[in-house]
């Protein structure tokens, strides 16, 4: 990753105690502060909004869950009381503008949290990284690590399906020189990784095939040296499913945030 970019990371109440607002406020997500994989993705994007020049802040301690695997599991009281707890804080900051790299804060937060009194412009990182791109804000550097190489993109079911988000993501690609190739099942037809609907933290039940399994292989067999996700929910169960087919070595399973990292000038 480019040395030159730099990790700071300013809390809202710090900004606010200083009498200055962000742009934007970076909701990190449970996986983005907790899962190590998902901690290299968010101090990616970090390093990304510090290159360009963006003023952000985080919630920090005051930011919880969303709730979205409390709703997804069942327990709609559980994630009434987390929903709650976050847009009283937002509300106290009186927040405009989010940006999160999981699709399932960005899904909850976006379309759940207005019927409990929190409005906000809800944004994922990877239309994010898209409108940076087109202002000409993220400049990549040419012939970079990715030129020629072949880049499969993995729709995630809370920006595909539940959000209608196709295009940025494969743009964002796109910027890289690289060689996008699709998988059969992709776009609105893309298969889930598994995840999703709290499946994350159980068990799968029995059957031929787990799913992440399945949809590795839709992947590898692209040819693709690198699998893009923009989600750490389908960052875990691709990264499980290639280490399965044994294939850690050779192909690489990566965030958008992190490959435009790794090609910033």
């Amino acid at each position: 990753m480019t040395t030159n970019l730099e990790m700071n990371v300013p809390t809202l109440a710090e900004l606010t105690a200083q009498g200055e607002s962000p742009e934007i406020v970076f909701w990190v997500g449970c996986a983005g502060s907790f899962d190590d994989r998902a901690k290299r993705v968010t101090k990616a994007f970090v390093k990304i909004l510090n290159a360009v020049g963006i003023k952000f802040a985080v919630l920090g301690t005051e930011e919880s869950c969303t709730g979205d695997p409390a709703r997804r599991a069942g327990n709609e009281f559980l994630f009434q009381m987390q929903a709650m707890s976050n847009i009283q804080v937002l509300n106290g900051y009186n927040v405009k503008k989010i940006v999160t790299a999981c699709p399932h804060c960005f899904n909850t937060i976006k379309n759940e949290y207005p019927e409990l009194g929190g409005n906000y412009e809800v944004i994922h990182h990877s239309s994010y990284l898209q409108q940076l791109i087109n202002e000409g804000k993220i400049k990549l550097s040419e012939g970079g690590s990715f030129k020629g190489k072949k880049i499969t993109y993995h729709d995630s079911c809370y920006l595909g399906r539940a959000n209608n988000i196709y295009e940025a993501p494969r743009e964002v690609l796109q910027a890289l020189d690289a060689d996008l190739v699709e998988m059969k099942k992709c776009r609105t037809t893309g298969l889930c990784c598994g995840a999703g609907g709290a499946q994350m933290f159980k068990e799968p039940e029995k059957g031929k095939q787990d799913i992440n399994i399945a949809r590795t292989e839709d992947a590898l067999s692209t040819g693709a040296s690198t699998i893009a996700v923009a989600c750490p929910f389908c960052m875990t169960m691709m990264t499980d499913g290639v280490k399965n087919k044994e294939k850690e070595a050779t192909v690489q399973v990566k965030d958008l945030a992190e490959l435009i990292a790794e090609a910033i000038k």
